[in-house]
Protein backbone atom coordinates (compact mmCIF):
# COMPACT_ATOMS: atom_id res chain seq x y z
CA UNK A 1 0.00 0.00 0.00
CA UNK A 2 3.29 2.51 0.95
CA UNK A 3 4.54 1.71 -2.25
CA UNK A 4 1.64 2.26 -4.33
CA UNK A 5 0.76 5.92 -2.57
CA UNK A 6 4.56 7.00 -3.09
CA UNK A 7 4.19 6.38 -6.99
CA UNK A 8 0.76 7.93 -7.30
CA UNK A 9 2.25 10.68 -5.50
CA UNK A 10 5.47 10.81 -7.81
CA UNK A 11 2.68 11.12 -11.13
CA UNK A 12 1.03 13.85 -9.95
CA UNK A 13 3.82 16.02 -8.68
CA UNK A 14 5.80 15.25 -12.03
CA UNK A 15 5.75 18.59 -14.13
CA UNK A 16 3.76 18.65 -17.08
CA UNK A 17 7.21 20.38 -18.76
CA UNK A 18 8.72 17.08 -18.39
CA UNK A 19 6.50 15.55 -20.93
CA UNK A 20 7.97 17.42 -23.62
CA UNK A 21 11.27 16.33 -23.42
CA UNK A 22 10.85 13.66 -25.57
CA UNK A 23 9.13 13.57 -29.28
CA UNK A 24 5.65 12.73 -29.57
CA UNK A 25 5.07 9.29 -30.90
CA UNK A 26 2.72 10.97 -33.57
CA UNK A 27 4.88 13.75 -34.71
CA UNK A 28 4.56 14.59 -38.50
CA UNK A 29 8.18 16.11 -38.46
CA UNK A 30 9.60 12.86 -39.55
CA UNK A 31 8.84 12.57 -43.29
CA UNK A 32 8.98 8.66 -43.22
CA UNK A 33 6.51 8.79 -40.57
CA UNK A 34 4.53 5.43 -40.78
CA UNK A 35 1.86 5.14 -37.30
CA UNK A 36 1.83 1.42 -37.85
CA UNK A 37 5.38 0.34 -38.79
CA UNK A 38 4.52 -3.18 -37.91
CA UNK A 39 1.57 -4.01 -39.84
CA UNK A 40 2.10 -5.49 -43.14
CA UNK A 41 -0.29 -6.33 -46.24
CA UNK A 42 -2.51 -8.92 -45.59
CA UNK A 43 -2.97 -12.20 -48.01
CA UNK A 44 -6.17 -14.32 -47.24
CA UNK A 45 -6.20 -17.79 -48.70
CA UNK A 46 -9.67 -18.38 -50.66
CA UNK A 47 -11.25 -21.84 -49.36
CA UNK A 48 -13.49 -21.08 -52.42
CA UNK A 49 -13.54 -20.17 -56.03
CA UNK A 50 -15.20 -16.42 -56.32
CA UNK A 51 -19.15 -16.47 -56.85
CA UNK A 52 -20.27 -15.74 -60.28
CA UNK A 53 -23.13 -13.58 -60.96
CA UNK A 54 -26.64 -14.41 -62.22
CA UNK A 55 -26.03 -11.92 -65.01
CA UNK A 56 -21.38 -11.98 -65.27
CA UNK A 57 -20.01 -8.85 -65.73
CA UNK A 58 -19.13 -8.06 -68.79
CA UNK A 59 -15.31 -7.83 -70.13
CA UNK A 60 -13.90 -9.23 -73.45
CA UNK A 61 -12.07 -11.85 -74.84
CA UNK A 62 -8.38 -10.88 -75.98
CA UNK A 63 -8.32 -14.27 -77.70
CA UNK A 64 -11.26 -13.29 -79.77
CA UNK A 65 -9.95 -10.50 -81.20
CA UNK A 66 -11.45 -6.62 -81.66
CA UNK A 67 -15.05 -6.39 -81.82
CA UNK A 68 -16.00 -9.77 -80.23
CA UNK A 69 -17.52 -9.64 -76.78
CA UNK A 70 -18.44 -12.16 -74.20
CA UNK A 71 -19.50 -12.54 -70.20
CA UNK A 72 -17.21 -14.22 -67.77
CA UNK A 73 -16.83 -13.92 -64.23
CA UNK A 74 -16.01 -10.53 -62.21
CA UNK A 75 -12.88 -9.22 -63.10
CA UNK A 76 -10.11 -8.29 -60.20
CA UNK A 77 -8.84 -5.54 -62.09
CA UNK A 78 -10.23 -1.86 -61.46
CA UNK A 79 -12.22 0.33 -63.64
CA UNK A 80 -9.14 2.24 -65.04
CA UNK A 81 -7.60 -1.19 -66.17
CA UNK A 82 -11.17 -2.25 -67.41
CA UNK A 83 -11.44 0.37 -69.90
CA UNK A 84 -7.72 0.38 -70.33
CA UNK A 85 -8.35 -2.86 -71.93
CA UNK A 86 -11.18 -1.98 -74.46
CA UNK A 87 -14.06 -2.93 -72.26
CA UNK A 88 -17.32 -0.96 -72.43
CA UNK A 89 -18.70 -0.68 -69.18
CA UNK A 90 -22.42 -1.03 -67.90
CA UNK A 91 -23.87 0.65 -64.77
CA UNK A 92 -26.58 1.82 -62.60
CA UNK A 93 -26.96 5.48 -60.50
CA UNK A 94 -27.78 4.65 -57.04
CA UNK A 95 -30.08 7.09 -55.53
CA UNK A 96 -32.32 5.38 -53.01
CA UNK A 97 -28.74 5.23 -50.51
CA UNK A 98 -29.97 1.37 -49.74
CA UNK A 99 -27.30 -1.33 -49.44
CA UNK A 100 -29.50 -3.61 -50.16
CA UNK A 101 -30.36 -2.58 -53.80
CA UNK A 102 -26.55 -1.80 -54.00
CA UNK A 103 -25.64 -5.33 -53.07
CA UNK A 104 -28.73 -6.43 -55.47
CA UNK A 105 -27.21 -4.48 -58.44
CA UNK A 106 -23.37 -5.51 -57.57
CA UNK A 107 -24.74 -9.77 -57.48
CA UNK A 108 -27.57 -8.75 -60.95
CA UNK A 109 -23.91 -8.08 -62.90
CA UNK A 110 -23.48 -4.53 -63.36
CA UNK A 111 -19.97 -3.09 -63.95
CA UNK A 112 -20.45 0.00 -61.75
CA UNK A 113 -22.40 1.65 -59.17
CA UNK A 114 -22.46 5.43 -59.11
CA UNK A 115 -24.13 6.38 -55.33
CA UNK A 116 -25.47 10.08 -56.07
CA UNK A 117 -24.56 12.41 -53.52
CA UNK A 118 -25.65 15.22 -56.00
CA UNK A 119 -29.55 14.45 -56.68
CA UNK A 120 -29.96 11.33 -53.85
CA UNK A 121 -30.93 12.32 -50.14
CA UNK A 122 -27.69 10.85 -48.81
CA UNK A 123 -24.12 12.05 -47.54
CA UNK A 124 -20.68 10.60 -46.83
CA UNK A 125 -22.34 8.65 -43.64
CA UNK A 126 -24.55 6.87 -45.77
CA UNK A 127 -22.69 6.26 -48.80
CA UNK A 128 -20.55 4.51 -46.44
CA UNK A 129 -23.28 1.38 -46.32
CA UNK A 130 -23.30 1.86 -49.59
CA UNK A 131 -19.63 1.25 -50.49
CA UNK A 132 -20.16 -1.90 -48.13
CA UNK A 133 -22.35 -3.52 -50.03
CA UNK A 134 -20.78 -2.85 -53.47
CA UNK A 135 -17.60 -4.23 -51.99
CA UNK A 136 -19.40 -7.69 -50.46
CA UNK A 137 -20.81 -8.34 -53.77
CA UNK A 138 -17.28 -6.93 -55.88
CA UNK A 139 -18.52 -4.12 -57.39
CA UNK A 140 -16.78 -0.64 -58.33
CA UNK A 141 -18.34 2.25 -56.55
CA UNK A 142 -18.43 5.52 -58.26
CA UNK A 143 -19.26 8.51 -56.00
CA UNK A 144 -21.13 11.89 -57.43
CA UNK A 145 -20.46 14.64 -54.88
CA UNK A 146 -22.40 17.76 -55.00
CA UNK A 147 -20.48 19.92 -56.05
CA UNK A 148 -16.81 20.45 -56.93
CA UNK A 149 -15.22 21.27 -53.82
CA UNK A 150 -11.68 20.25 -52.20
CA UNK A 151 -13.87 19.60 -49.06
CA UNK A 152 -16.44 17.15 -50.73
CA UNK A 153 -13.58 15.26 -52.81
CA UNK A 154 -11.20 14.85 -49.43
CA UNK A 155 -14.33 13.17 -48.02
CA UNK A 156 -15.78 10.91 -50.79
CA UNK A 157 -11.68 10.06 -51.62
CA UNK A 158 -11.30 9.18 -47.83
CA UNK A 159 -14.25 6.22 -48.13
CA UNK A 160 -12.14 4.37 -50.99
CA UNK A 161 -14.36 4.89 -53.89
CA UNK A 162 -12.79 3.70 -57.43
CA UNK A 163 -14.00 6.52 -59.42
CA UNK A 164 -15.53 10.23 -58.55
CA UNK A 165 -17.46 12.18 -60.23
CA UNK A 166 -17.43 16.08 -60.51
CA UNK A 167 -20.72 17.80 -61.57
CA UNK A 168 -21.23 21.05 -63.36
CA UNK A 169 -17.59 20.97 -65.01
CA UNK A 170 -17.69 24.32 -67.73
CA UNK A 171 -14.27 24.85 -68.41
CA UNK A 172 -10.36 23.24 -68.70
CA UNK A 173 -9.94 25.97 -64.97
CA UNK A 174 -12.14 24.01 -63.20
CA UNK A 175 -11.07 20.75 -64.25
CA UNK A 176 -8.04 21.07 -63.22
CA UNK A 177 -9.37 22.58 -60.08
CA UNK A 178 -11.40 18.82 -59.82
CA UNK A 179 -7.99 16.92 -60.68
CA UNK A 180 -5.92 18.81 -58.16
CA UNK A 181 -8.75 17.79 -55.28
CA UNK A 182 -7.89 14.03 -55.98
CA UNK A 183 -3.93 14.72 -55.64
CA UNK A 184 -2.01 15.02 -52.41
CA UNK A 185 0.54 17.94 -52.32
CA UNK A 186 2.40 18.76 -53.77
CA UNK A 187 0.68 18.19 -57.03
CA UNK A 188 -2.60 18.47 -55.41
CA UNK A 189 -4.77 19.90 -52.60
CA UNK A 190 -5.77 16.79 -51.52
CA UNK A 191 -6.27 16.39 -47.41
CA UNK A 192 -4.10 13.68 -45.98
CA UNK A 193 -5.08 11.19 -43.62
CA UNK A 194 -4.28 8.16 -45.12
CA UNK A 195 -3.01 6.18 -42.25
CA UNK A 196 -6.22 6.05 -41.11
CA UNK A 197 -8.97 5.86 -43.17
CA UNK A 198 -10.76 3.55 -45.50
CA UNK A 199 -9.31 4.04 -48.77
CA UNK A 200 -6.06 2.87 -47.57
CA UNK A 201 -7.66 0.15 -45.62
CA UNK A 202 -7.11 2.20 -42.56
CA UNK A 203 -2.89 1.69 -43.21
CA UNK A 204 -2.92 -1.54 -43.84
CA UNK A 205 -2.27 -1.26 -47.29
CA UNK A 206 1.46 0.49 -47.61
CA UNK A 207 1.36 1.23 -50.94
CA UNK A 208 -1.89 3.28 -51.36
CA UNK A 209 -0.06 6.20 -51.44
CA UNK A 210 2.73 5.07 -54.46
CA UNK A 211 -0.65 3.63 -56.58
CA UNK A 212 -3.77 5.75 -55.70
CA UNK A 213 -3.87 7.49 -59.00
CA UNK A 214 -3.06 4.87 -60.92
CA UNK A 215 -6.54 3.14 -59.34
CA UNK A 216 -8.87 5.87 -59.49
CA UNK A 217 -11.28 7.04 -62.16
CA UNK A 218 -11.93 10.92 -62.17
CA UNK A 219 -15.15 11.74 -64.29
CA UNK A 220 -15.64 15.46 -64.76
CA UNK A 221 -19.39 15.84 -65.74
CA UNK A 222 -20.02 18.76 -68.63
CA UNK A 223 -24.02 19.67 -68.57
CA UNK A 224 -23.98 22.94 -69.95
CA UNK A 225 -24.02 25.28 -73.05
CA UNK A 226 -20.33 26.24 -72.05
CA UNK A 227 -19.50 23.01 -70.64
CA UNK A 228 -20.08 21.47 -74.07
CA UNK A 229 -17.69 24.16 -75.71
CA UNK A 230 -15.14 23.90 -73.71
CA UNK A 231 -15.52 19.87 -73.72
CA UNK A 232 -12.69 19.17 -75.94
CA UNK A 233 -9.93 21.36 -73.76
CA UNK A 234 -11.59 19.63 -70.23
CA UNK A 235 -10.83 16.08 -71.83
CA UNK A 236 -7.30 17.42 -72.53
CA UNK A 237 -6.45 17.68 -68.90
CA UNK A 238 -4.27 16.02 -67.38
CA UNK A 239 -5.70 13.55 -64.87
CA UNK A 240 -9.63 13.80 -66.37
CA UNK A 241 -9.77 10.16 -66.93
CA UNK A 242 -13.46 10.62 -68.25
CA UNK A 243 -16.02 13.03 -69.47
CA UNK A 244 -19.71 12.26 -68.05
CA UNK A 245 -22.02 13.53 -70.56
CA UNK A 246 -25.11 15.32 -68.63
CA UNK A 247 -28.48 15.20 -71.00
CA UNK A 248 -30.90 16.50 -68.85
CA UNK A 249 -29.35 19.59 -67.40
CA UNK A 250 -27.50 20.25 -71.42
CA UNK A 251 -31.35 20.18 -72.73
CA UNK A 252 -32.40 22.96 -69.48
CA UNK A 253 -28.93 24.57 -70.73
CA UNK A 254 -29.71 25.18 -74.09
CA UNK A 255 -33.71 26.29 -73.34
CA UNK A 256 -35.58 22.66 -73.80
CA UNK A 257 -36.15 21.30 -70.18
CA UNK A 258 -39.65 19.89 -71.17
CA UNK A 259 -37.71 18.45 -74.06
CA UNK A 260 -34.30 16.48 -73.95
CA UNK A 261 -34.80 14.78 -77.32
CA UNK A 262 -34.98 17.89 -79.08
CA UNK A 263 -32.99 17.98 -82.44
CA UNK A 264 -31.06 20.88 -81.66
CA UNK A 265 -30.00 19.16 -77.98
CA UNK A 266 -28.97 15.81 -80.26
CA UNK A 267 -26.56 17.93 -82.15
CA UNK A 268 -24.84 19.87 -79.38
CA UNK A 269 -24.36 16.29 -77.82
CA UNK A 270 -23.24 14.61 -80.87
CA UNK A 271 -20.90 17.35 -81.16
CA UNK A 272 -19.38 16.92 -77.62
CA UNK A 273 -19.11 13.01 -77.82
CA UNK A 274 -17.28 13.41 -81.37
CA UNK A 275 -14.47 15.91 -79.32
CA UNK A 276 -14.12 13.49 -76.76
CA UNK A 277 -13.63 10.69 -78.73
CA UNK A 278 -11.42 12.16 -80.58
CA UNK A 279 -9.56 13.66 -77.23
CA UNK A 280 -8.58 9.78 -77.09
CA UNK A 281 -7.83 8.38 -80.08
CA UNK A 282 -7.08 4.71 -79.20
CA UNK A 283 -4.19 6.64 -76.91
CA UNK A 284 -4.66 4.70 -73.66
CA UNK A 285 -2.28 7.91 -71.84
CA UNK A 286 -4.47 10.85 -73.26
CA UNK A 287 -7.62 12.58 -73.63
CA UNK A 288 -10.55 11.09 -71.69
CA UNK A 289 -12.97 8.19 -72.34
CA UNK A 290 -16.60 9.24 -72.70
CA UNK A 291 -19.21 8.14 -70.48
CA UNK A 292 -23.07 8.90 -70.61
CA UNK A 293 -26.50 8.28 -69.20
CA UNK A 294 -29.12 6.49 -71.15
CA UNK A 295 -32.92 8.35 -71.59
CA UNK A 296 -35.78 6.89 -73.20
CA UNK A 297 -35.34 8.26 -76.51
CA UNK A 298 -31.56 7.65 -76.74
CA UNK A 299 -30.59 3.89 -74.92
CA UNK A 300 -27.48 2.35 -73.62
CA UNK A 301 -27.55 0.38 -76.72
CA UNK A 302 -27.32 3.27 -78.63
CA UNK A 303 -24.83 4.74 -76.66
CA UNK A 304 -22.54 1.99 -77.12
CA UNK A 305 -22.85 2.34 -80.99
CA UNK A 306 -21.63 6.18 -80.82
CA UNK A 307 -18.44 4.82 -78.76
CA UNK A 308 -19.32 5.93 -75.14
CA UNK A 309 -16.90 3.35 -72.93
CA UNK A 310 -19.35 3.87 -69.57
CA UNK A 311 -22.86 3.67 -69.64
CA UNK A 312 -25.65 3.68 -67.10
CA UNK A 313 -28.51 2.45 -68.07
CA UNK A 314 -30.85 3.30 -65.64
CA UNK A 315 -31.21 4.42 -61.60
CA UNK A 316 -32.59 2.47 -58.99
CA UNK A 317 -35.45 4.35 -57.96
CA UNK A 318 -36.48 4.63 -61.42
CA UNK A 319 -36.38 0.86 -61.96
CA UNK A 320 -38.47 0.13 -58.57
CA UNK A 321 -40.98 3.04 -59.78
CA UNK A 322 -41.53 1.34 -62.71
CA UNK A 323 -41.82 -1.85 -61.21
CA UNK A 324 -44.33 -0.77 -59.08
CA UNK A 325 -46.29 1.05 -61.20
CA UNK A 326 -46.69 -2.17 -63.83
CA UNK A 327 -47.55 -4.46 -61.01
CA UNK A 328 -50.17 -2.34 -59.43
CA UNK A 329 -51.52 -1.51 -63.32
CA UNK A 330 -51.58 -5.25 -64.05
CA UNK A 331 -53.76 -6.37 -61.00
CA UNK A 332 -55.94 -3.02 -61.62
CA UNK A 333 -56.34 -3.36 -65.09
CA UNK A 334 -57.43 -7.23 -64.42
CA UNK A 335 -60.90 -8.54 -64.70
CA UNK A 336 -59.99 -11.05 -61.58
CA UNK A 337 -61.54 -13.95 -63.82
CA UNK A 338 -57.67 -15.56 -64.10
CA UNK A 339 -57.42 -18.63 -61.99
CA UNK A 340 -54.59 -18.57 -59.33
CA UNK A 341 -53.48 -22.08 -60.98
CA UNK A 342 -53.94 -20.89 -64.85
CA UNK A 343 -50.67 -20.27 -66.54
CA UNK A 344 -48.19 -17.36 -66.49
CA UNK A 345 -47.21 -18.51 -62.98
CA UNK A 346 -43.51 -19.06 -64.12
CA UNK A 347 -42.12 -16.09 -61.95
CA UNK A 348 -41.34 -15.64 -58.91
CA UNK A 349 -44.38 -17.31 -57.73
CA UNK A 350 -42.73 -20.62 -58.27
CA UNK A 351 -40.32 -19.95 -55.15
CA UNK A 352 -43.30 -19.66 -52.42
CA UNK A 353 -44.62 -22.56 -50.83
CA UNK A 354 -48.45 -23.58 -50.89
Amino acid sequence: MESLTTTTATILTTPFTSLRTKPHSLTLSNPKFNPFPSLKPLTLPLSSPPYTPLIPKSTTDDAAGAGATTTTAPSPRNLKARLRNGETLYGLFLLSFSPTLAEIAGHAGYDFVVVDMEHGHGGISDALHCLHALAASGTAAILRVPETTATWAKKALDLGPQGIMFPMIDSPEWAHKAVSYCRFPPSGLRGTAHPVVRASKYGIDEGYIGNYLDELLIMCQVESEEGVGNVGEIAAVDGVDCVQMGPLDLSASLGYLWDPGNKKVREVMREAERKVLESKNDDVERGAYLSGFALPHDGPKELRLRGYHMVSGAVDVGLFRSAAVDDVMSFKMSDGSESEDGEGKEGDEKYWSE
